[in-house]
């Protein structure tokens, strides 16, 4: 199984600690990491990092793109680039010790209905019949959703897995591509069904109505409280692991890169549900976007057991 993924929008994460923070106040921080990331590329480095092979697509604004290119390649990611006139954005994630995590994002390039033409034609001679393309997070300044759902369609057409986690798409939007993978989260659940989402039971009957109507495989995640998996053969739970957290961010990609990693193997729905949590949770266990160590992972796949939840 091919698996590539694209990040149209990606961006620089810096990362930064501080006792305290108080809005409305100068506050004082230490730069702890400054990564290269962007969904895609979070997907791409946790597949790497756990020995899995895939291709990452990026789109790259030449202002800032040395840096961002010499990081994929410091990670090991194999990637293909496309350049476009301005700069990649900039997120700051901010990371009190008493405090929740605040995220700052920066606008970054602005593109046209001519750079999908450009990932399409490079894609037409990578995707193979059993390939996967990920889709996941924003889109640039000058991408409708409607391009991008067009887009998708036609390489769904071709043969390839679509995985959607994108808040960039309705509802219509997600299921006219019917796509093989999505991973809402609580809001964009409550956007999508009008149902509240509190627990692994509501989580698995919001999984079920989406998995109907709008993709062939529907993971819901609760962060510590779990997740859930609607698929063609049934609906599974799994409680979380209890972890030494240091950052979530990037953790919900990892989790994806862990249902990836699992259907390459050809595993079943409850194991695909398996492997991402511990995908999600080691990452958890990691500083800033870093993806996590394939000995956590293999150390939390012992701790973890999936029911059904139907």
């Amino acid at each position: 199984m091919k698996i590539i993924t694209l990040t149209l929008n990606p961006a620089f994460d810096m990362h930064c600690r501080m006792e305290d923070f108080v809005p409305g106040h100068e506050n004082l921080a230490d730069i702890t990491a400054v990564e290269a990331g962007g969904k895609g590329v979070n997907i791409s480095r946790a597949l790497v990092r756990c020995s899995v092979e895939n291709t990452a697509l990026v789109v790259l604004g030449t202002e800032n793109s040395d840096a961002f290119e010499r990081a994929l390649s410091a990670d090991g990611i194999a990637y293909t680039a496309i350049a476009v006139p301005g700069r990649i954005r900039e997120n700051i994630t901010l990371h009190p010790d008493h405090a929740p995590e605040t995220r700052i994002s920066f606008r970054g390039f602005s593109a046209d209905q001519s750079l999908l033409a450009q990932v399409e034609a490079l894609l037409d001679t990578q995707i193979e019949g059993d390939s996967v393309l990920t889709f996941t997070g924003s889109l640039p300044s000058g991408i409708s959703a409607a391009d991008a759902r067009s887009f998708l369609c036609r390489m769904k057409a071709k043969g390839a897995k679509i995985v959607i986690d994108s808040r960039s798409f309705t509802l219509e939007d997600i299921a006219a591509v019917h796509p093989w993978l999505i991973k809402p989260n609580e809001e964009e659940i409550a956007m999508y069904t009008s149902m509240a989402v509190t627990d692994l039971r509501s989580a698995a009957a919001a999984a079920m109505q989406l998995q109907q109507s709008c993709a062939e495989n529907v993971m819901i995640s609760l962060g510590g409280a779990g997740a859930v998996l609607a698929a063609g053969d049934g609906c599974w739970a799994v409680q979380a692991p209890r972890v030494d957290v240091k950052s979530t961010i990037g953790a919900g990609d990892s989790a994806i890169g862990g249902f990836i990693a699992a259907a390459e193997e050809g595993c079943t729905s409850p194991a695909l549900l398996k492997r991402a949590v511990c995908y999600g949770s080691a990452a958890c266990m990691t500083e800033g976007t870093r993806p996590p160590h394939l000995t956590d992972v293999e150390m939390l796949m012992t701790q973890v057991s999936v029911y059904s939840a139907e």
